[in-house]
């Protein structure tokens, strides 16, 4: 049962809080030790469900929380051995305003460690299956997060997207993912990566339960210096009838694919032109060179946001008798992937090659927003896969590079600081399929009405709960 649908039972009094917690709870306790999708469970969610008013908006829903995004009082270890005791004495301001609204969180979802990574492998504690293919990855960061959903283990979840964290699990999951425009979400509470990139992002099964989270979650916050003064109003974009708007196919992005994508690329198109979208295909000429740049950008904002990490303030402290030994000594317990960024990063932004790649890096970043802003005169929305092909088995991409070019279609929205969705679209084989639709600045609800549309003209079609659903 979809997010809305428990919400609407609570609210006749067919079913309470409590009963929706115990369901999902004892769902969780059955089907999650051989998926791995959590990495904590709230043990109060049950004590917490009994005193929810049911007159509240989101009244009897739980919800799958990422790992790097605190929680007071609930483990948060943004899946590295440094923070694996790590107890926030503060909350998330996206975790704080579900609570207010009566939302539950069950608990913390799996990731790659520090959400570096798109295959949920590098967790430093274990890795996440997918629940289409117990042999395959969910994708990543946000995999535990993917896979949860998909498994209807919690009927709402939320991730975080830094270059694609959100929307490459949701289509490897065949779940929805949405990245929101940079600022629409607080980022306070949320464990810093790349700050200039990162956001917090919904995932749901459905498009009404994506605008219910959005509603929740987004609108400016005073604890976030770079949020927006923009209300949400994203349940009621869904009404009415959807405008005329103008498709854009990503020229860049039509080649390349496997064969299941190609094909779900050239169906959605044909929904889209029978809904009344006029289509034309338009190039984003930097788009292929974004992933380039997102891998020098990315990682030296990483060098500078770990070193937080020093074993004086908090998290794990190894022993030692000075300060640069057990610096030196916490830090090795990184991981192997964030090791590698922080090098990586922290080379870019050393003296002498500061400005042959950092440097460069910015001025290509605003070559490609310049691109984005452009190219949105021809066109009210982009539409090109999520990602080149559907999950990849356990231990396909030990090769790094290879690992980073999953990125390959998702970084530019991150870049250029654009919303984008990720929706599914189909199948190849029995795998799931994802497309992404990427609008203006600020437009974020057109994304969730045309994704609404193809929905329903596909009724629902490529929406699966592979291990049944706990309603």
């Amino acid at each position: 049962m979809l997010a809305h649908e428990i919400r609407a039972r609570v609210a006749r009094g067919e079913v309470s809080p409590l009963e929706v917690a115990q369901a999902y709870l004892k769902r969780v306790q059955e089907l999650d030790p051989s998926l791995g999708a959590f990495l904590s469970l709230n043990e109060r969610l049950l004590q917490e469900a009994e005193g929810v008013d049911p007159r509240l908006p989101l009244a009897g829903l739980v919800v799958a929380v990422k790992d790097n995004i605190a929680t007071r009082g609930l483990r948060t270890t943004a899946g590295s051995r440094l923070l694996e005791n790590f107890v926030p004495p503060y909350e998330a301001t996206a975790v704080a305003r579900l609570r207010a609204l009566g939302a539950l969180v069950l608990g913390k979802t799996n990731l790659d460690e520090f959400g570096m990574g798109s295959s949920t492998e590098h967790s430093a504690f274990f890795p996440t299956k997918n629940p289409f293919d117990p042999h395959r990855v969910p994708g990543g960061s946000s995999g535990g997060s993917a896979a949860a959903l998909a498994a209807d283990l919690a009927p709402l979840a939320l991730g975080s997207d830094t270059g694609g964290s959100v929307r490459q699990p949701a289509a490897f999951c065949g779940v929805y993912g949405l990245k929101p425009t940079y600022g629409r979400v607080s980022r306070f509470g949320l464990i810093a990566y790349a700050s200039s990139l990162d956001q917090i992002g919904p995932m749901a099964r459905s498009v009404r339960d994506l605008a219910l989270l959005m509603d929740a979650v987004a609108g400016p916050d005073p604890l976030d210096a770079t949020s927006l003064d923009l209300p949400p109003r994203f349940q009621e974009a869904l009404e009415g009838p959807l405008p005329p708007l103008r498709l854009g196919v990503v020229r860049e992005a039509l080649a390349g694919n496997s064969p299941g994508v190609e094909r779900a690329l050239e169906e959605a198109l044909e929904v889209f032109r029978g809904l009344g979208l006029s289509l034309r295909e338009v190039s984003w000429p930097s788009l292929p060179q974004a992933l380039a740049a997102y891998y020098i950008l990315a990682p030296a904002e990483a060098s500078s946001n770990l070193a937080r990490y020093d074993g004086t303030l908090y998290g794990v402290r190894a022993e030692g008798e000075e300060v640069e030994g057990v610096r030196q000594a916490t830090r090795a317990r990184f991981g192997l992937e964030v090791k590698r960024r922080v090098l990586v990063g922290t080379f870019v932004l050393s003296s002498g090659y500061y400005e042959a790649y950092y440097g460069r890096a910015q001025a290509f970043r605003r070559r490609l927003k310049a691109e984005a802003r452009a190219l949105f005169q021809e066109v009210d929305l982009l539409l090109l896969p999520t990602t080149p092909h559907p999950a990849f088995p356990f231990g396909a991409r030990r090769d790094p590079l290879s690992m980073y070019r999953e990125d390959l279609y998702t970084v530019g929205a991150n870049l250029a600081g654009l919303p984008a969705l990720s929706f599914p679209a189909g199948f190849e084989g029995h795998l799931p399929v994802g497309l992404q639709l990427l609008a203006p600045w600020g437009e974020d609800e057109r994304l969730l009405r045309a994704a609404l549309a193809f929905e329903e003209a596909t009724d629902r079609a490529f929406l699966r709960a592979p291990l049944g659903e706990a309603f």
